[in-house]
């Protein structure tokens, strides 16, 4: 079995360039202190020699890095798998590059992962947060490593953040099912910590009290995914037919899919026309489910890409002015809701 073979360094390059190892860090991070014959040569040295540079020293000398740190709540959710990409997008212009940690949801992960970051020294981070204690952002922040809140609202003066408004977006999704006849509403969420699941309740709250008649129950999950949703719907299911809800808000799309599973493949109801259905983010399988889905859009994308760019303005403006950007839902109307005339 062969002997490991050590990686190669700089002064293997300066060696094979002829040049002092000082000239090999001017390519590297000056080159335009360098002549081009000299550049020329270390270059073709690097490349011949297979030379990676190791970043750690740098780093240290810096004081950062050059990569950003994204903790999500979720990667299972394709909702915050393209606020990354937008972030990814937006970054790469810049000459970042992004590390995703997911959270899965719990607290202590999320923590892990911010310390991680602090330890490899990121230019900054990009957090959608599991709960509102600021604590250890602060902590963060004070040590010199900015923080942008996404899919958070937060106060202005404290982080950057954006978000789109739930709570509007929830008096859309409702007001849209009302407007195709239904009274008795049932809305599916939870885990009811969630700001998220709390405003998009409050938006549906709003649509029903506007309207006489109009009614809201709420079924809980313990989590927003297809089988919370699989399951919510089989105990709809249960219930006598007088005792069916007319339409549900789901308070994302996951669970409106697993809803959907529930009650179509059963065959006990038809999707809209005995039950409408209407979910929320807007995820790609809602188009292509075996009944389209109707759902509340969020630019996620374009919340990713924004989020970078309130994270660059921290960090290269002195004078950066902490802000919260707010979007704008979408309502998207396919065929699980009934046709408004």
């Amino acid at each position: 079995m062969g002997t490991a073979r050590s990686p190669v360094s700089i002064k293997d390059v300066a060696r094979e360039a002829n040049v002092s190892i000082g000239t090999v860090s001017n390519v590297l991070n000056r080159p335009d202190t360098v002549s081009e014959d000299r550049r020329r040569r270390v270059l073709q040295a690097i490349e011949d020699l297979g030379y990676i540079r190791n970043d750690v020293a740098r780093q240290l000398k810096a004081g950062h890095s050059r990569t950003i740190g994204l903790v999500v709540q979720d990667t299972a959710n394709p909702f915050y798998n393209e606020i990354a990409l937008g972030a990814e997008a937006s970054a790469e212009k810049l000459g970042r590059a992004v590390i995703i940690g997911n959270a899965g949801l719990s607290q202590a992960r999320e923590n892990l992962y911010l310390d991680l970051f602090e330890e490899q020294r990121v230019r900054g981070v990009l957090l959608t947060p599991q709960s509102p204690e600021p604590t250890r952002l602060k902590a963060l922040r004070s040590r010199g490593t900015p923080v942008v809140l996404v899919d958070e609202h937060a106060p202005p003066a404290q982080y950057c953040s954006l978000a789109v408004d739930d709570v509007e977006g929830g008096r859309v999704a409702v007001e849209h099912l009302m407007a195709g006849g239904a009274r008795r509403i049932a809305f599916v969420g939870g885990p009811g910590s969630l700001h998220q699941v709390v405003d998009r309740h409050a938006g549906a709250e709003t649509a029903v009290a506007a309207v006489d008649g109009a009614s809201l129950e709420v079924v809980r999950t313990t989590a927003l995914t297809v089988l919370e949703g699989r399951q919510a719907g089989e105990q709809i299911l249960a219930r006598p037919t007088a005792q069916l809800p007319e339409a549900v808000f789901a308070a994302n799309d996951l669970l409106a899919l697993g809803l959907l599973q529930a009650f179509v493949f059963t065959h006990r109801l038809r999707i809209p026309e005995d039950i409408a259905l209407i979910g929320y983010d807007d995820i790609d399988f809602a188009s292509s489910a075996v009944v389209p889905l109707s759902s509340i859009r969020q630019p996620a994308r374009q919340i990713g890409r924004t989020a970078v760019e309130l994270l660059e303005d921290e960090i290269t403006d002195l004078d950066h002015h902490h802000r919260h950007v707010s979007f704008q839902p979408e309502l998207v109307v396919r065929g699980s809701t009934r046709a408004v005339s």
